[in-house]
C-alpha cells in the first residue's frame, strides 16, 4: 500500500513494528521479506515515484577532498533509490575481500563469505540474474561465440573473473506492484526523516518526518532500520544529535568515517596482436548488456584481476581491469551528452542540463556525433567494425583502501528542510595508487607473455599524481561510513547491523561496508538485507505483534499514476 504523505494531517502519527527509513535497494529488500512473515512494517521514502527537482536538491552538499560528483545523476531519491541509476552489474565479494589482510589497515570483516553463500544465492531471483555460477569456462562454453574467449595466461599472477548483469531491476518499478498489494507493508513517499529520537541515546522512540509542504509526522516502532545510502546514513545519524550532541551511534567519533567510493580510470595504451582485438569478453564497451555476451538468458562480463597470492605478495589491493576501445568524441563532450540522452530516454537520469544544451553540444560537433555513434551503436555483436575505434585504454577500477580521514560530516549550509547539508572529504592514499600502478604493470606483463597484446604504460601515479583520465565521481559506490565491527571502537554496528550502543536501530546497506572489494556492491548489499531480515525476524517478539496498532490513512494515494 502506498500513502502520499503529503496528504497527511499535521502531526500525524504512524505505528508499526518496524520502521524502514529509506526506499531503495536494502530498504526494498526488507519490506518484501518481512511481508513473507506477515510483519507489520512502514516503509518511509523520500521521493516519490519519479525524480524531482525539488527532492534531488536535498542530496546536495560540499565536496572538500579529491574533487567528487556525488549528488546529481550519482543518486537517485525516488522510490527504488540508487537502483534507479545502476548499471547492473552484479559479483558476489570474493572470499579474501573478508579477510583481515595485514598490508591492509583496518581491513577484515566480522565473518566469512561463508556466512553470506546462502544469502548470495537466494540474490539471484532478487536481481534477476542467471545461475549461481561465476566461473569464466562455464559461461565462455555455455555462449560457443568465437569473439567470446578467455586469455590462457601463462604465469598464476593474472586470473580473470566473471560477473552477470542484472537487466537492470529498478526496485522502485520492478516491485511495485507488490508493495502496492502487500498486507502488512505501508510505503509512506514524499516523507523525509529528519530527526531520530532516542531515550538517553540508548533506544530509538520515534523518527520525526518532515514534508516539503510544511508538514511533520512521526513513526514508533519496535525496531528501526536506517537504508538511505552511504552517504545519508552517515548524515542521518550526526543531525540526530538532541540527545547525543556528537549524533547517534558515534560515541566513538566513528559516523561518517572510512567513506569508500572505487577509484576509476583509464591508463596505458593496447596494441592488440592478431586474433584478439575482436574478443569481447573483456571489452567494457562490448560486453555491456549485449545479448552476444550471454547464456542461460544472462548476459556477463569479463574482467581482469590479480590473484589472491599476487596480491598478497605484493603487498596490494583489489582491482578490476577490462578493455576499453576509444572512440571518435570519446573526450569531446560528445560522449557524455548522448550517455545522458539515452539515461533520459531510460527515466533514470538526474541532471540539470536542458535537452537543448545537450543537442547543441552534439550539433556543434556533427562528425564526432556520427563517429561515436556508428562506432557505439553499430558495433554490437557481429557488426563490429574495429577501424572506427582510434585505439583501446585499460580501465581500472580499484579498491580503496580504508580510511578514517576519508569521512562525511554535516557542512554549515542548510537544505529546505532547514537540515545541515553534507560535506564530503573523500581521500585515496598511496597504496591505492601503488595499486594501480603495480597491477597494471604486471597485467601488461602477464598479456605480452601470454601473447595477446602489448601494453605501453603510462607514466606512475605514485610519483606523478592523478592523470586527467581519473575519474573524480567515482562509481558511484558510497561504502563504509557506519562500517561493521565486533567492537564499537572499530565499528558503527555489530556483526548483526545494529548500532553497538542502540538496542532497537539497525543500518542496512553498503555504509556498513567494513571494506569495498574490487567492485560491485549490489549483491552483497542484497544478501546483507537478506541476512538482516532473518536475524530481525528470529529475534522479533511475535507473541506481541497483536498489540501493536497501525494507524494508516484511509483515503488512497494521490500520487501520479506511473
Amino acid at each position: 500500500m502506498f500513502i502520499d504523505a503529503l496528504g497527511l494531517d499535521d502531526e500525524y502519527r504512524i505505528e508499526s513494528e518496524i520502521c524502514i527509513i529509506g526506499g531503495g535497494v536494502a530498504g526494498i529488500t526488507l519490506a518484501l521479506e518481512f511481508e513473507k512473515r506477515g510483519i507489520e512494517v512502514v516503509l518511509i521514502e523520500s521521493g516519490g515515484f519519479q525524480s524531482e527537482e525539488a527532492n534531488r536538491d536535498l542530496y546536495r552538499g560540499e565536496s572538500v577532498g579529491l574533487p567528487y560528483r556525488f549528488a546529481d545523476g550519482c543518486r537517485s531519491r525516488y522510490l527504488g533509490g540508487s537502483s534507479n541509476c545502476w548499471g547492473g552489474w552484479c559479483r558476489p565479494f570474493e572470499e579474501d575481500d573478508f579477510v583481515a589482510r595485514h598490508w591492509v589497515p583496518y581491513s577484515g570483516w566480522p565473518f566469512e563469505r561463508s556466512e553470506l553463500e546462502p544469502y548470495y544465492e537466494r540474490t539471484h531471483s532478487i536481481l534477476q540474474l542467471g545461475p549461481t555460477n561465476f566461473d569464466a569456462s562455464f559461461w565462455v562454453d555455455a555462449i560457443g561465440r568465437s569473439n567470446v574467449r578467455r586469455h590462457s595466461y601463462a604465469g598464476d599472477d593474472v586470473i580473470d573473473v566473471i560477473s552477470q548483469f542484472s537487466p537492470p531491476v529498478r526496485f522502485g518499478q520492478v516491485y511495485r506492484s507488490q508493495l502496492k498489494q502487500a498486507r502488512h507493508v505501508t510505503v509512506f513517499l514524499n516523507a523525509n526523516v529528519t530527526d531520530i529520537s532516542t531515550e538517553g541515546g540508548q533506544s530509538v522512540r520515534y523518527a520525526r518526518l518532515r514534508m516539503l509542504n510544511g508538514r511533520s509526522a512521526t513513526v514508533a516502532a519496535k525496531i528501526f532500520i536506517l537504508a538511505t545510502g552511504g552517504i545519508e546514513n552517515a548524515r542521518l545519524l550526526l543531525l540526530s544529535n538532541k540527545d547525543r550532541p556528537q549524533g547517534l551511534g558515534n560515541h566513538h567519533d566513528l559516523v561518517g568515517r572510512f567513506f569508500m567510493d572505487h577509484p576509476c580510470l583509464t591508463t596505458a595504451t593496447v596494441r592488440f596482436r592478431d586474433g584478439w582485438s575482436d574478443n569481447m569478453l573483456y571489452d567494457a564497451k562490448f560486453h555491456y548488456r549485449n545479448d552476444a555476451v550471454a547464456a542461460h538468458g544472462t548476459c556477463i562480463a569479463g574482467h581482469l584481476s590479480l590473484s589472491p597470492k599476487a596480491r598478497e605478495r605484493e603487498r596490494l589491493l583489489n582491482t578490476n581491469i577490462t578493455f576499453v576501445p576509444i572512440f571518435p568524441g570519446e573526450y569531446t563532450g560528445v560522449k557524455d551528452a548522448l550517455v545522458r540522452l539515452k539515461r533520459r530516454l531510460e527515466g533514470v537520469q538526474e541532471t540539470q542540463r536542458s535537452l537543448l544544451r545537450e543537442f547543441l553540444t552534439l550539433a556543434g560537433q556533427p562528425l564526432n556525433t556520427l563517429g561515436f555513434i556508428a562506432a557505439r551503436y553499430l558495433q554490437m555483436g557481429s557488426l563490429q567494425m574495429r577501424s572506427l575505434i582510434d585505439h583501446t585504454r585499460l580501465q581500472v577500477i580499484c579498491e580503496p583502501a580504508p580510511n578514517p580521514d576519508s569521512r562525511v560530516t554535516l557542512s554549515m549550509a542548510r537544505d529546505q528542510l532547514g537540515l545541515n547539508r553534507v560535506k564530503v572529504d573523500w581521500r585515496l592514499g598511496d597504496q591505492t595508487k601503488r595499486t594501480i600502478d603495480r597491477t597494471v604493470a604486471l597485467v601488461a606483463e602477464e598479456l605480452s607473455r601470454s601473447g595477446v597484446a602489448d601494453i605501453a604504460l603510462d607514466p606512475p601515479i605514485v610519483e606523478n599524481g592523478w592523470p586527467e583520465s581519473f575519474s573524480q565521481e567515482g562509481c558511484w559506490h558510497h561504502m563504509g561510513t557506519t562500517r561493521m565491527h565486533e567492537s564499537p571502537k572499530l565499528g558503527v554496528v555489530d556483526p548483526n547491523c545494529r548500532i553497538h550502543e542502540i538496542t532497537n536501530m539497525y543500518v542496512a546497506g553498503s555504509s556498513i561496508f567494513p571494506t569495498a572489494g574490487g567492485d560491485f556492491p549490489t549483491t552483497t548489499i542484497v544478501a546483507l538485507a537478506l541476512r538482516l531480515a532473518d536475524h530481525i525476524a528470529s529475534t522479533l517478539d511475535r507473541g506481541s505483534s497483536a498489540d501493536i496498532v497501525t494507524k494508516l490513512a484511509n483515503a488512497e494515494s494521490t500520487l501520479r499514476t506511473p
